[in-house]
Order: C-alpha cells, then sequence, then structure tokens
C-alpha cells in the first residue's frame, strides 16, 4: 500500500493505493511493454485501500474518483456509501468539481436519485445537513442535485465521469472555470 502522491509505502492501517508485483503480473499495457508499470516492475491498481488487523485490504476508493479538497483527501465512495443510508436516497455519485476560487482544489458535489416516495419531500439542505453529521467538514458536499435518474455505466454502476464531464461543462458555460 503506497502514498499515491510521495510513492512511499504508507504505514500499517493508512489508507493507499495497492501496488502489485510478481511473475503473475503483465507486462504493461499493449502496445507499449512496461507502459502502467513503475520503473522497477510494479503495478499500480489505481484502488485505494487500507490493509486490517487481519491482513485484509479493503478497497476504499479508486483513484480517479478521489476528490482534493484543499490538499485534504476525500474518498467519493466514503461519501457515496454514507448518502445510501439516508432513507430517502435510491442512488448517489459523489464527484469533485473544481473550485474556481481555489486553483488546484476541488469542491464535493452530490447527485442523488430520491426514492419515489420522497420526491418533493427532501430538500438538497437535509442531505447537507445529513452529511455535515457524518463526515468531516471538508468532505461534506457543497452542492446537492436531484435528478429521476443518474447516468449508469455498462456494468450499471454510476458513471461519476459523465457526470464530472457534463458539470465542468455547465462551469465552463457559465464563465467559472476555463
Amino acid at each position: 500500500i503506497v502514498d499515491p502522491d510521495t510513492e512511499k509505502e504508507v504505514p500499517f492501517g493508512d489508507r493507499g493505493e495497492i501496488w502489485i508485483k510478481g511473475p503473475q503480473v503483465m507486462k504493461g499495457y499493449w502496445p507499449t511493454p512496461g507502459k502502467g508499470l513503475t520503473e522497477d516492475g510494479w503495478l499500480r491498481m489505481g484502488d485505494i485501500a487500507e490493509i486490517d488487523d487481519d491482513f485484509y485490504f479493503h478497497i476504499v476508493d479508486r483513484i480517479k474518483d478521489m476528490i482534493n479538497v484543499s490538499g485534504n483527501k476525500v474518498y467519493s465512495r466514503v461519501i457515496d456509501d454514507l448518502l445510501y443510508e439516508h432513507p430517502a436516497v435510491d442512488q448517489a455519485g459523489v464527484i469533485g468539481v473544481p473550485d474556481p476560487e481555489r486553483p488546484g482544489s476541488e469542491r464535493v458535489k452530490a447527485f442523488i436519485q430520491i426514492k419515489r416516495e420522497y420526491r418533493g419531500k427532501v430538500t438538497e439542505e437535509e442531505i447537507i445537513q445529513y452529511a455535515r453529521e457524518h463526515l468531516k467538514p471538508y468532505a461534506v458536499p457543497k452542492y446537492v442535485e436531484f435528478r429521476k435518474e443518474l447516468p449508469l455505466t455498462m456494468a450499471m454502476k454510476i458513471f461519476k465521469r459523465k457526470l464530472r464531464d457534463e458539470e465542468i461543462a455547465k462551469m465552463k458555460e457559465r464563465g467559472e472555470i476555463k
């Protein structure tokens, strides 16, 4: 388990990226041998995980879904899981959107599909307050958007890249970012 920023092993119990190495590991991405591997042959998995006391790996998030809020690492999957615990939430997907006030930083945005029986009965502020009760202040969604349906990948997972691309396009249209 390696810190993705420093590429150094993290202390036991800390979160980091899973790297693997061995004769069974691929030799790189076709058509370029070695592509995706470190100089000394480690394959970066792209998964953020931690190891428990029994030496089991627990995947927390994907690196590409990690949100950088003013230097703090926010794992979108942790927020997704929390939002699913709210009784009104049918589906949820959390992404990082560029912070126009802090270049290089992001803000947390949650997209939520509300259960039919709760439609019109729950507000964005209620969801934000729920998150405040369970998350560190920097991880609380700054924005919540309710949608009738959320885009899904072929594997029927929330299509976060599509949500992020849509949001960035809207921000560019409004002149908030370049």
